[in-house]
């Protein structure tokens, strides 16, 4: 089976995330970067789908020559090779298209994905993917199996779970539930520096979208305790002129 998946570098939560001094873009210095959380899950599904149907694993990012780091640690948890496809990404439809056209020669039975990236949250990544590629899709996967050219995907919905078919090839994209990821062993980690990354020169299109600004919330929030002193009535009361008359929500 060739499995490809589809990874991609964030900043670690526990970061702190400067802005720089463009006003649009995040400060890179003292920050640490690692394979975005969602991804590893999407590495682990299919590090175990191949091991129980054969084949191989294909990692795959967009980016600079610093999302290697991010290849490298899908590599150490076990797949066979990785693919860089070095562009100045802008947005997220730049980044599907140049993973599109880099993903069509490669004929893979199963494409994996986080379902966001925790640093954009968009979810969308898949989703594109399945339309450039004129692919089937399932989203937020808590469950997969594999039989024969058919993939079924769990997934959590409100009161249960919904099953979903998929004829192969197709494009899972998944959630927190579906597995636990490995931590690479050291011996990986060392055999994970001669593997094989393939480097690609992406050509993005025009942007579709831009980031007009950015800015650090205010940490200073203004309060005021309404005290009900045994009427409630009073204290509802005042807390609707305060929001009219103070506040100016309603």
């Amino acid at each position: 089976m060739n499995i490809l998946v589809c990874v991609s570098q964030v900043p670690d939560t526990t970061t702190r995330i400067n802005v720089a001094a463009d006003g649009k873009s995040m400060d890179p210095a003292g920050v640490k970067f690692i394979l975005n959380p969602y991804d590893e899950l999407a590495v682990e599904e299919g590090l175990r789908l191949r091991d129980k149907h054969k084949g191989e694993v294909t990692v795959i990012t967009v980016g600079a020559d610093s999302a290697k780091e991010a290849l490298r640690q899908a590599l150490a948890m076990g797949a066979d090779k990785g693919i860089l496809v070095k562009a100045d990404k802008q947005d997220s439809f730049q980044v599907a298209e140049m993973l599109a056209a880099a993903i069509m020669p490669l004929n893979p039975d199963l494409i994996l994905l986080g379902k966001q990236s925790i640093d954009f949250d968009g979810m969308e990544m898949a989703p594109m993917l399945s339309e450039l590629l004129n692919l089937p899709c399932a989203t937020v996967a808590v469950g997969l199996t594999i039989d024969g050219t058919t993939a079924k995907a769990e997934k959590e919905v409100e009161g249960g779970r919904e099953v979903i078919s998929l004829t192969m090839p197709c494009i899972i994209a998944a959630q927190k539930g579906l597995n636990d990821p490995r931590y690479p062993s050291l011996p990986n980690i060392m055999k994970a520096k001669q593997k094989p990354i393939q480097e690609i020169v992406g050509t993005p299109s025009a942007a579709r979208t831009a980031i007009v600004g950015m800015t650090k919330p205010d940490k200073k929030r203004a309060n005021k305790i309404v005290k009900a002193d045994g009427d409630a009535n009073a204290a509802a009361h005042e807390l609707a002129r305060l929001l009219h008359e103070e506040a100016k929500v309603i």
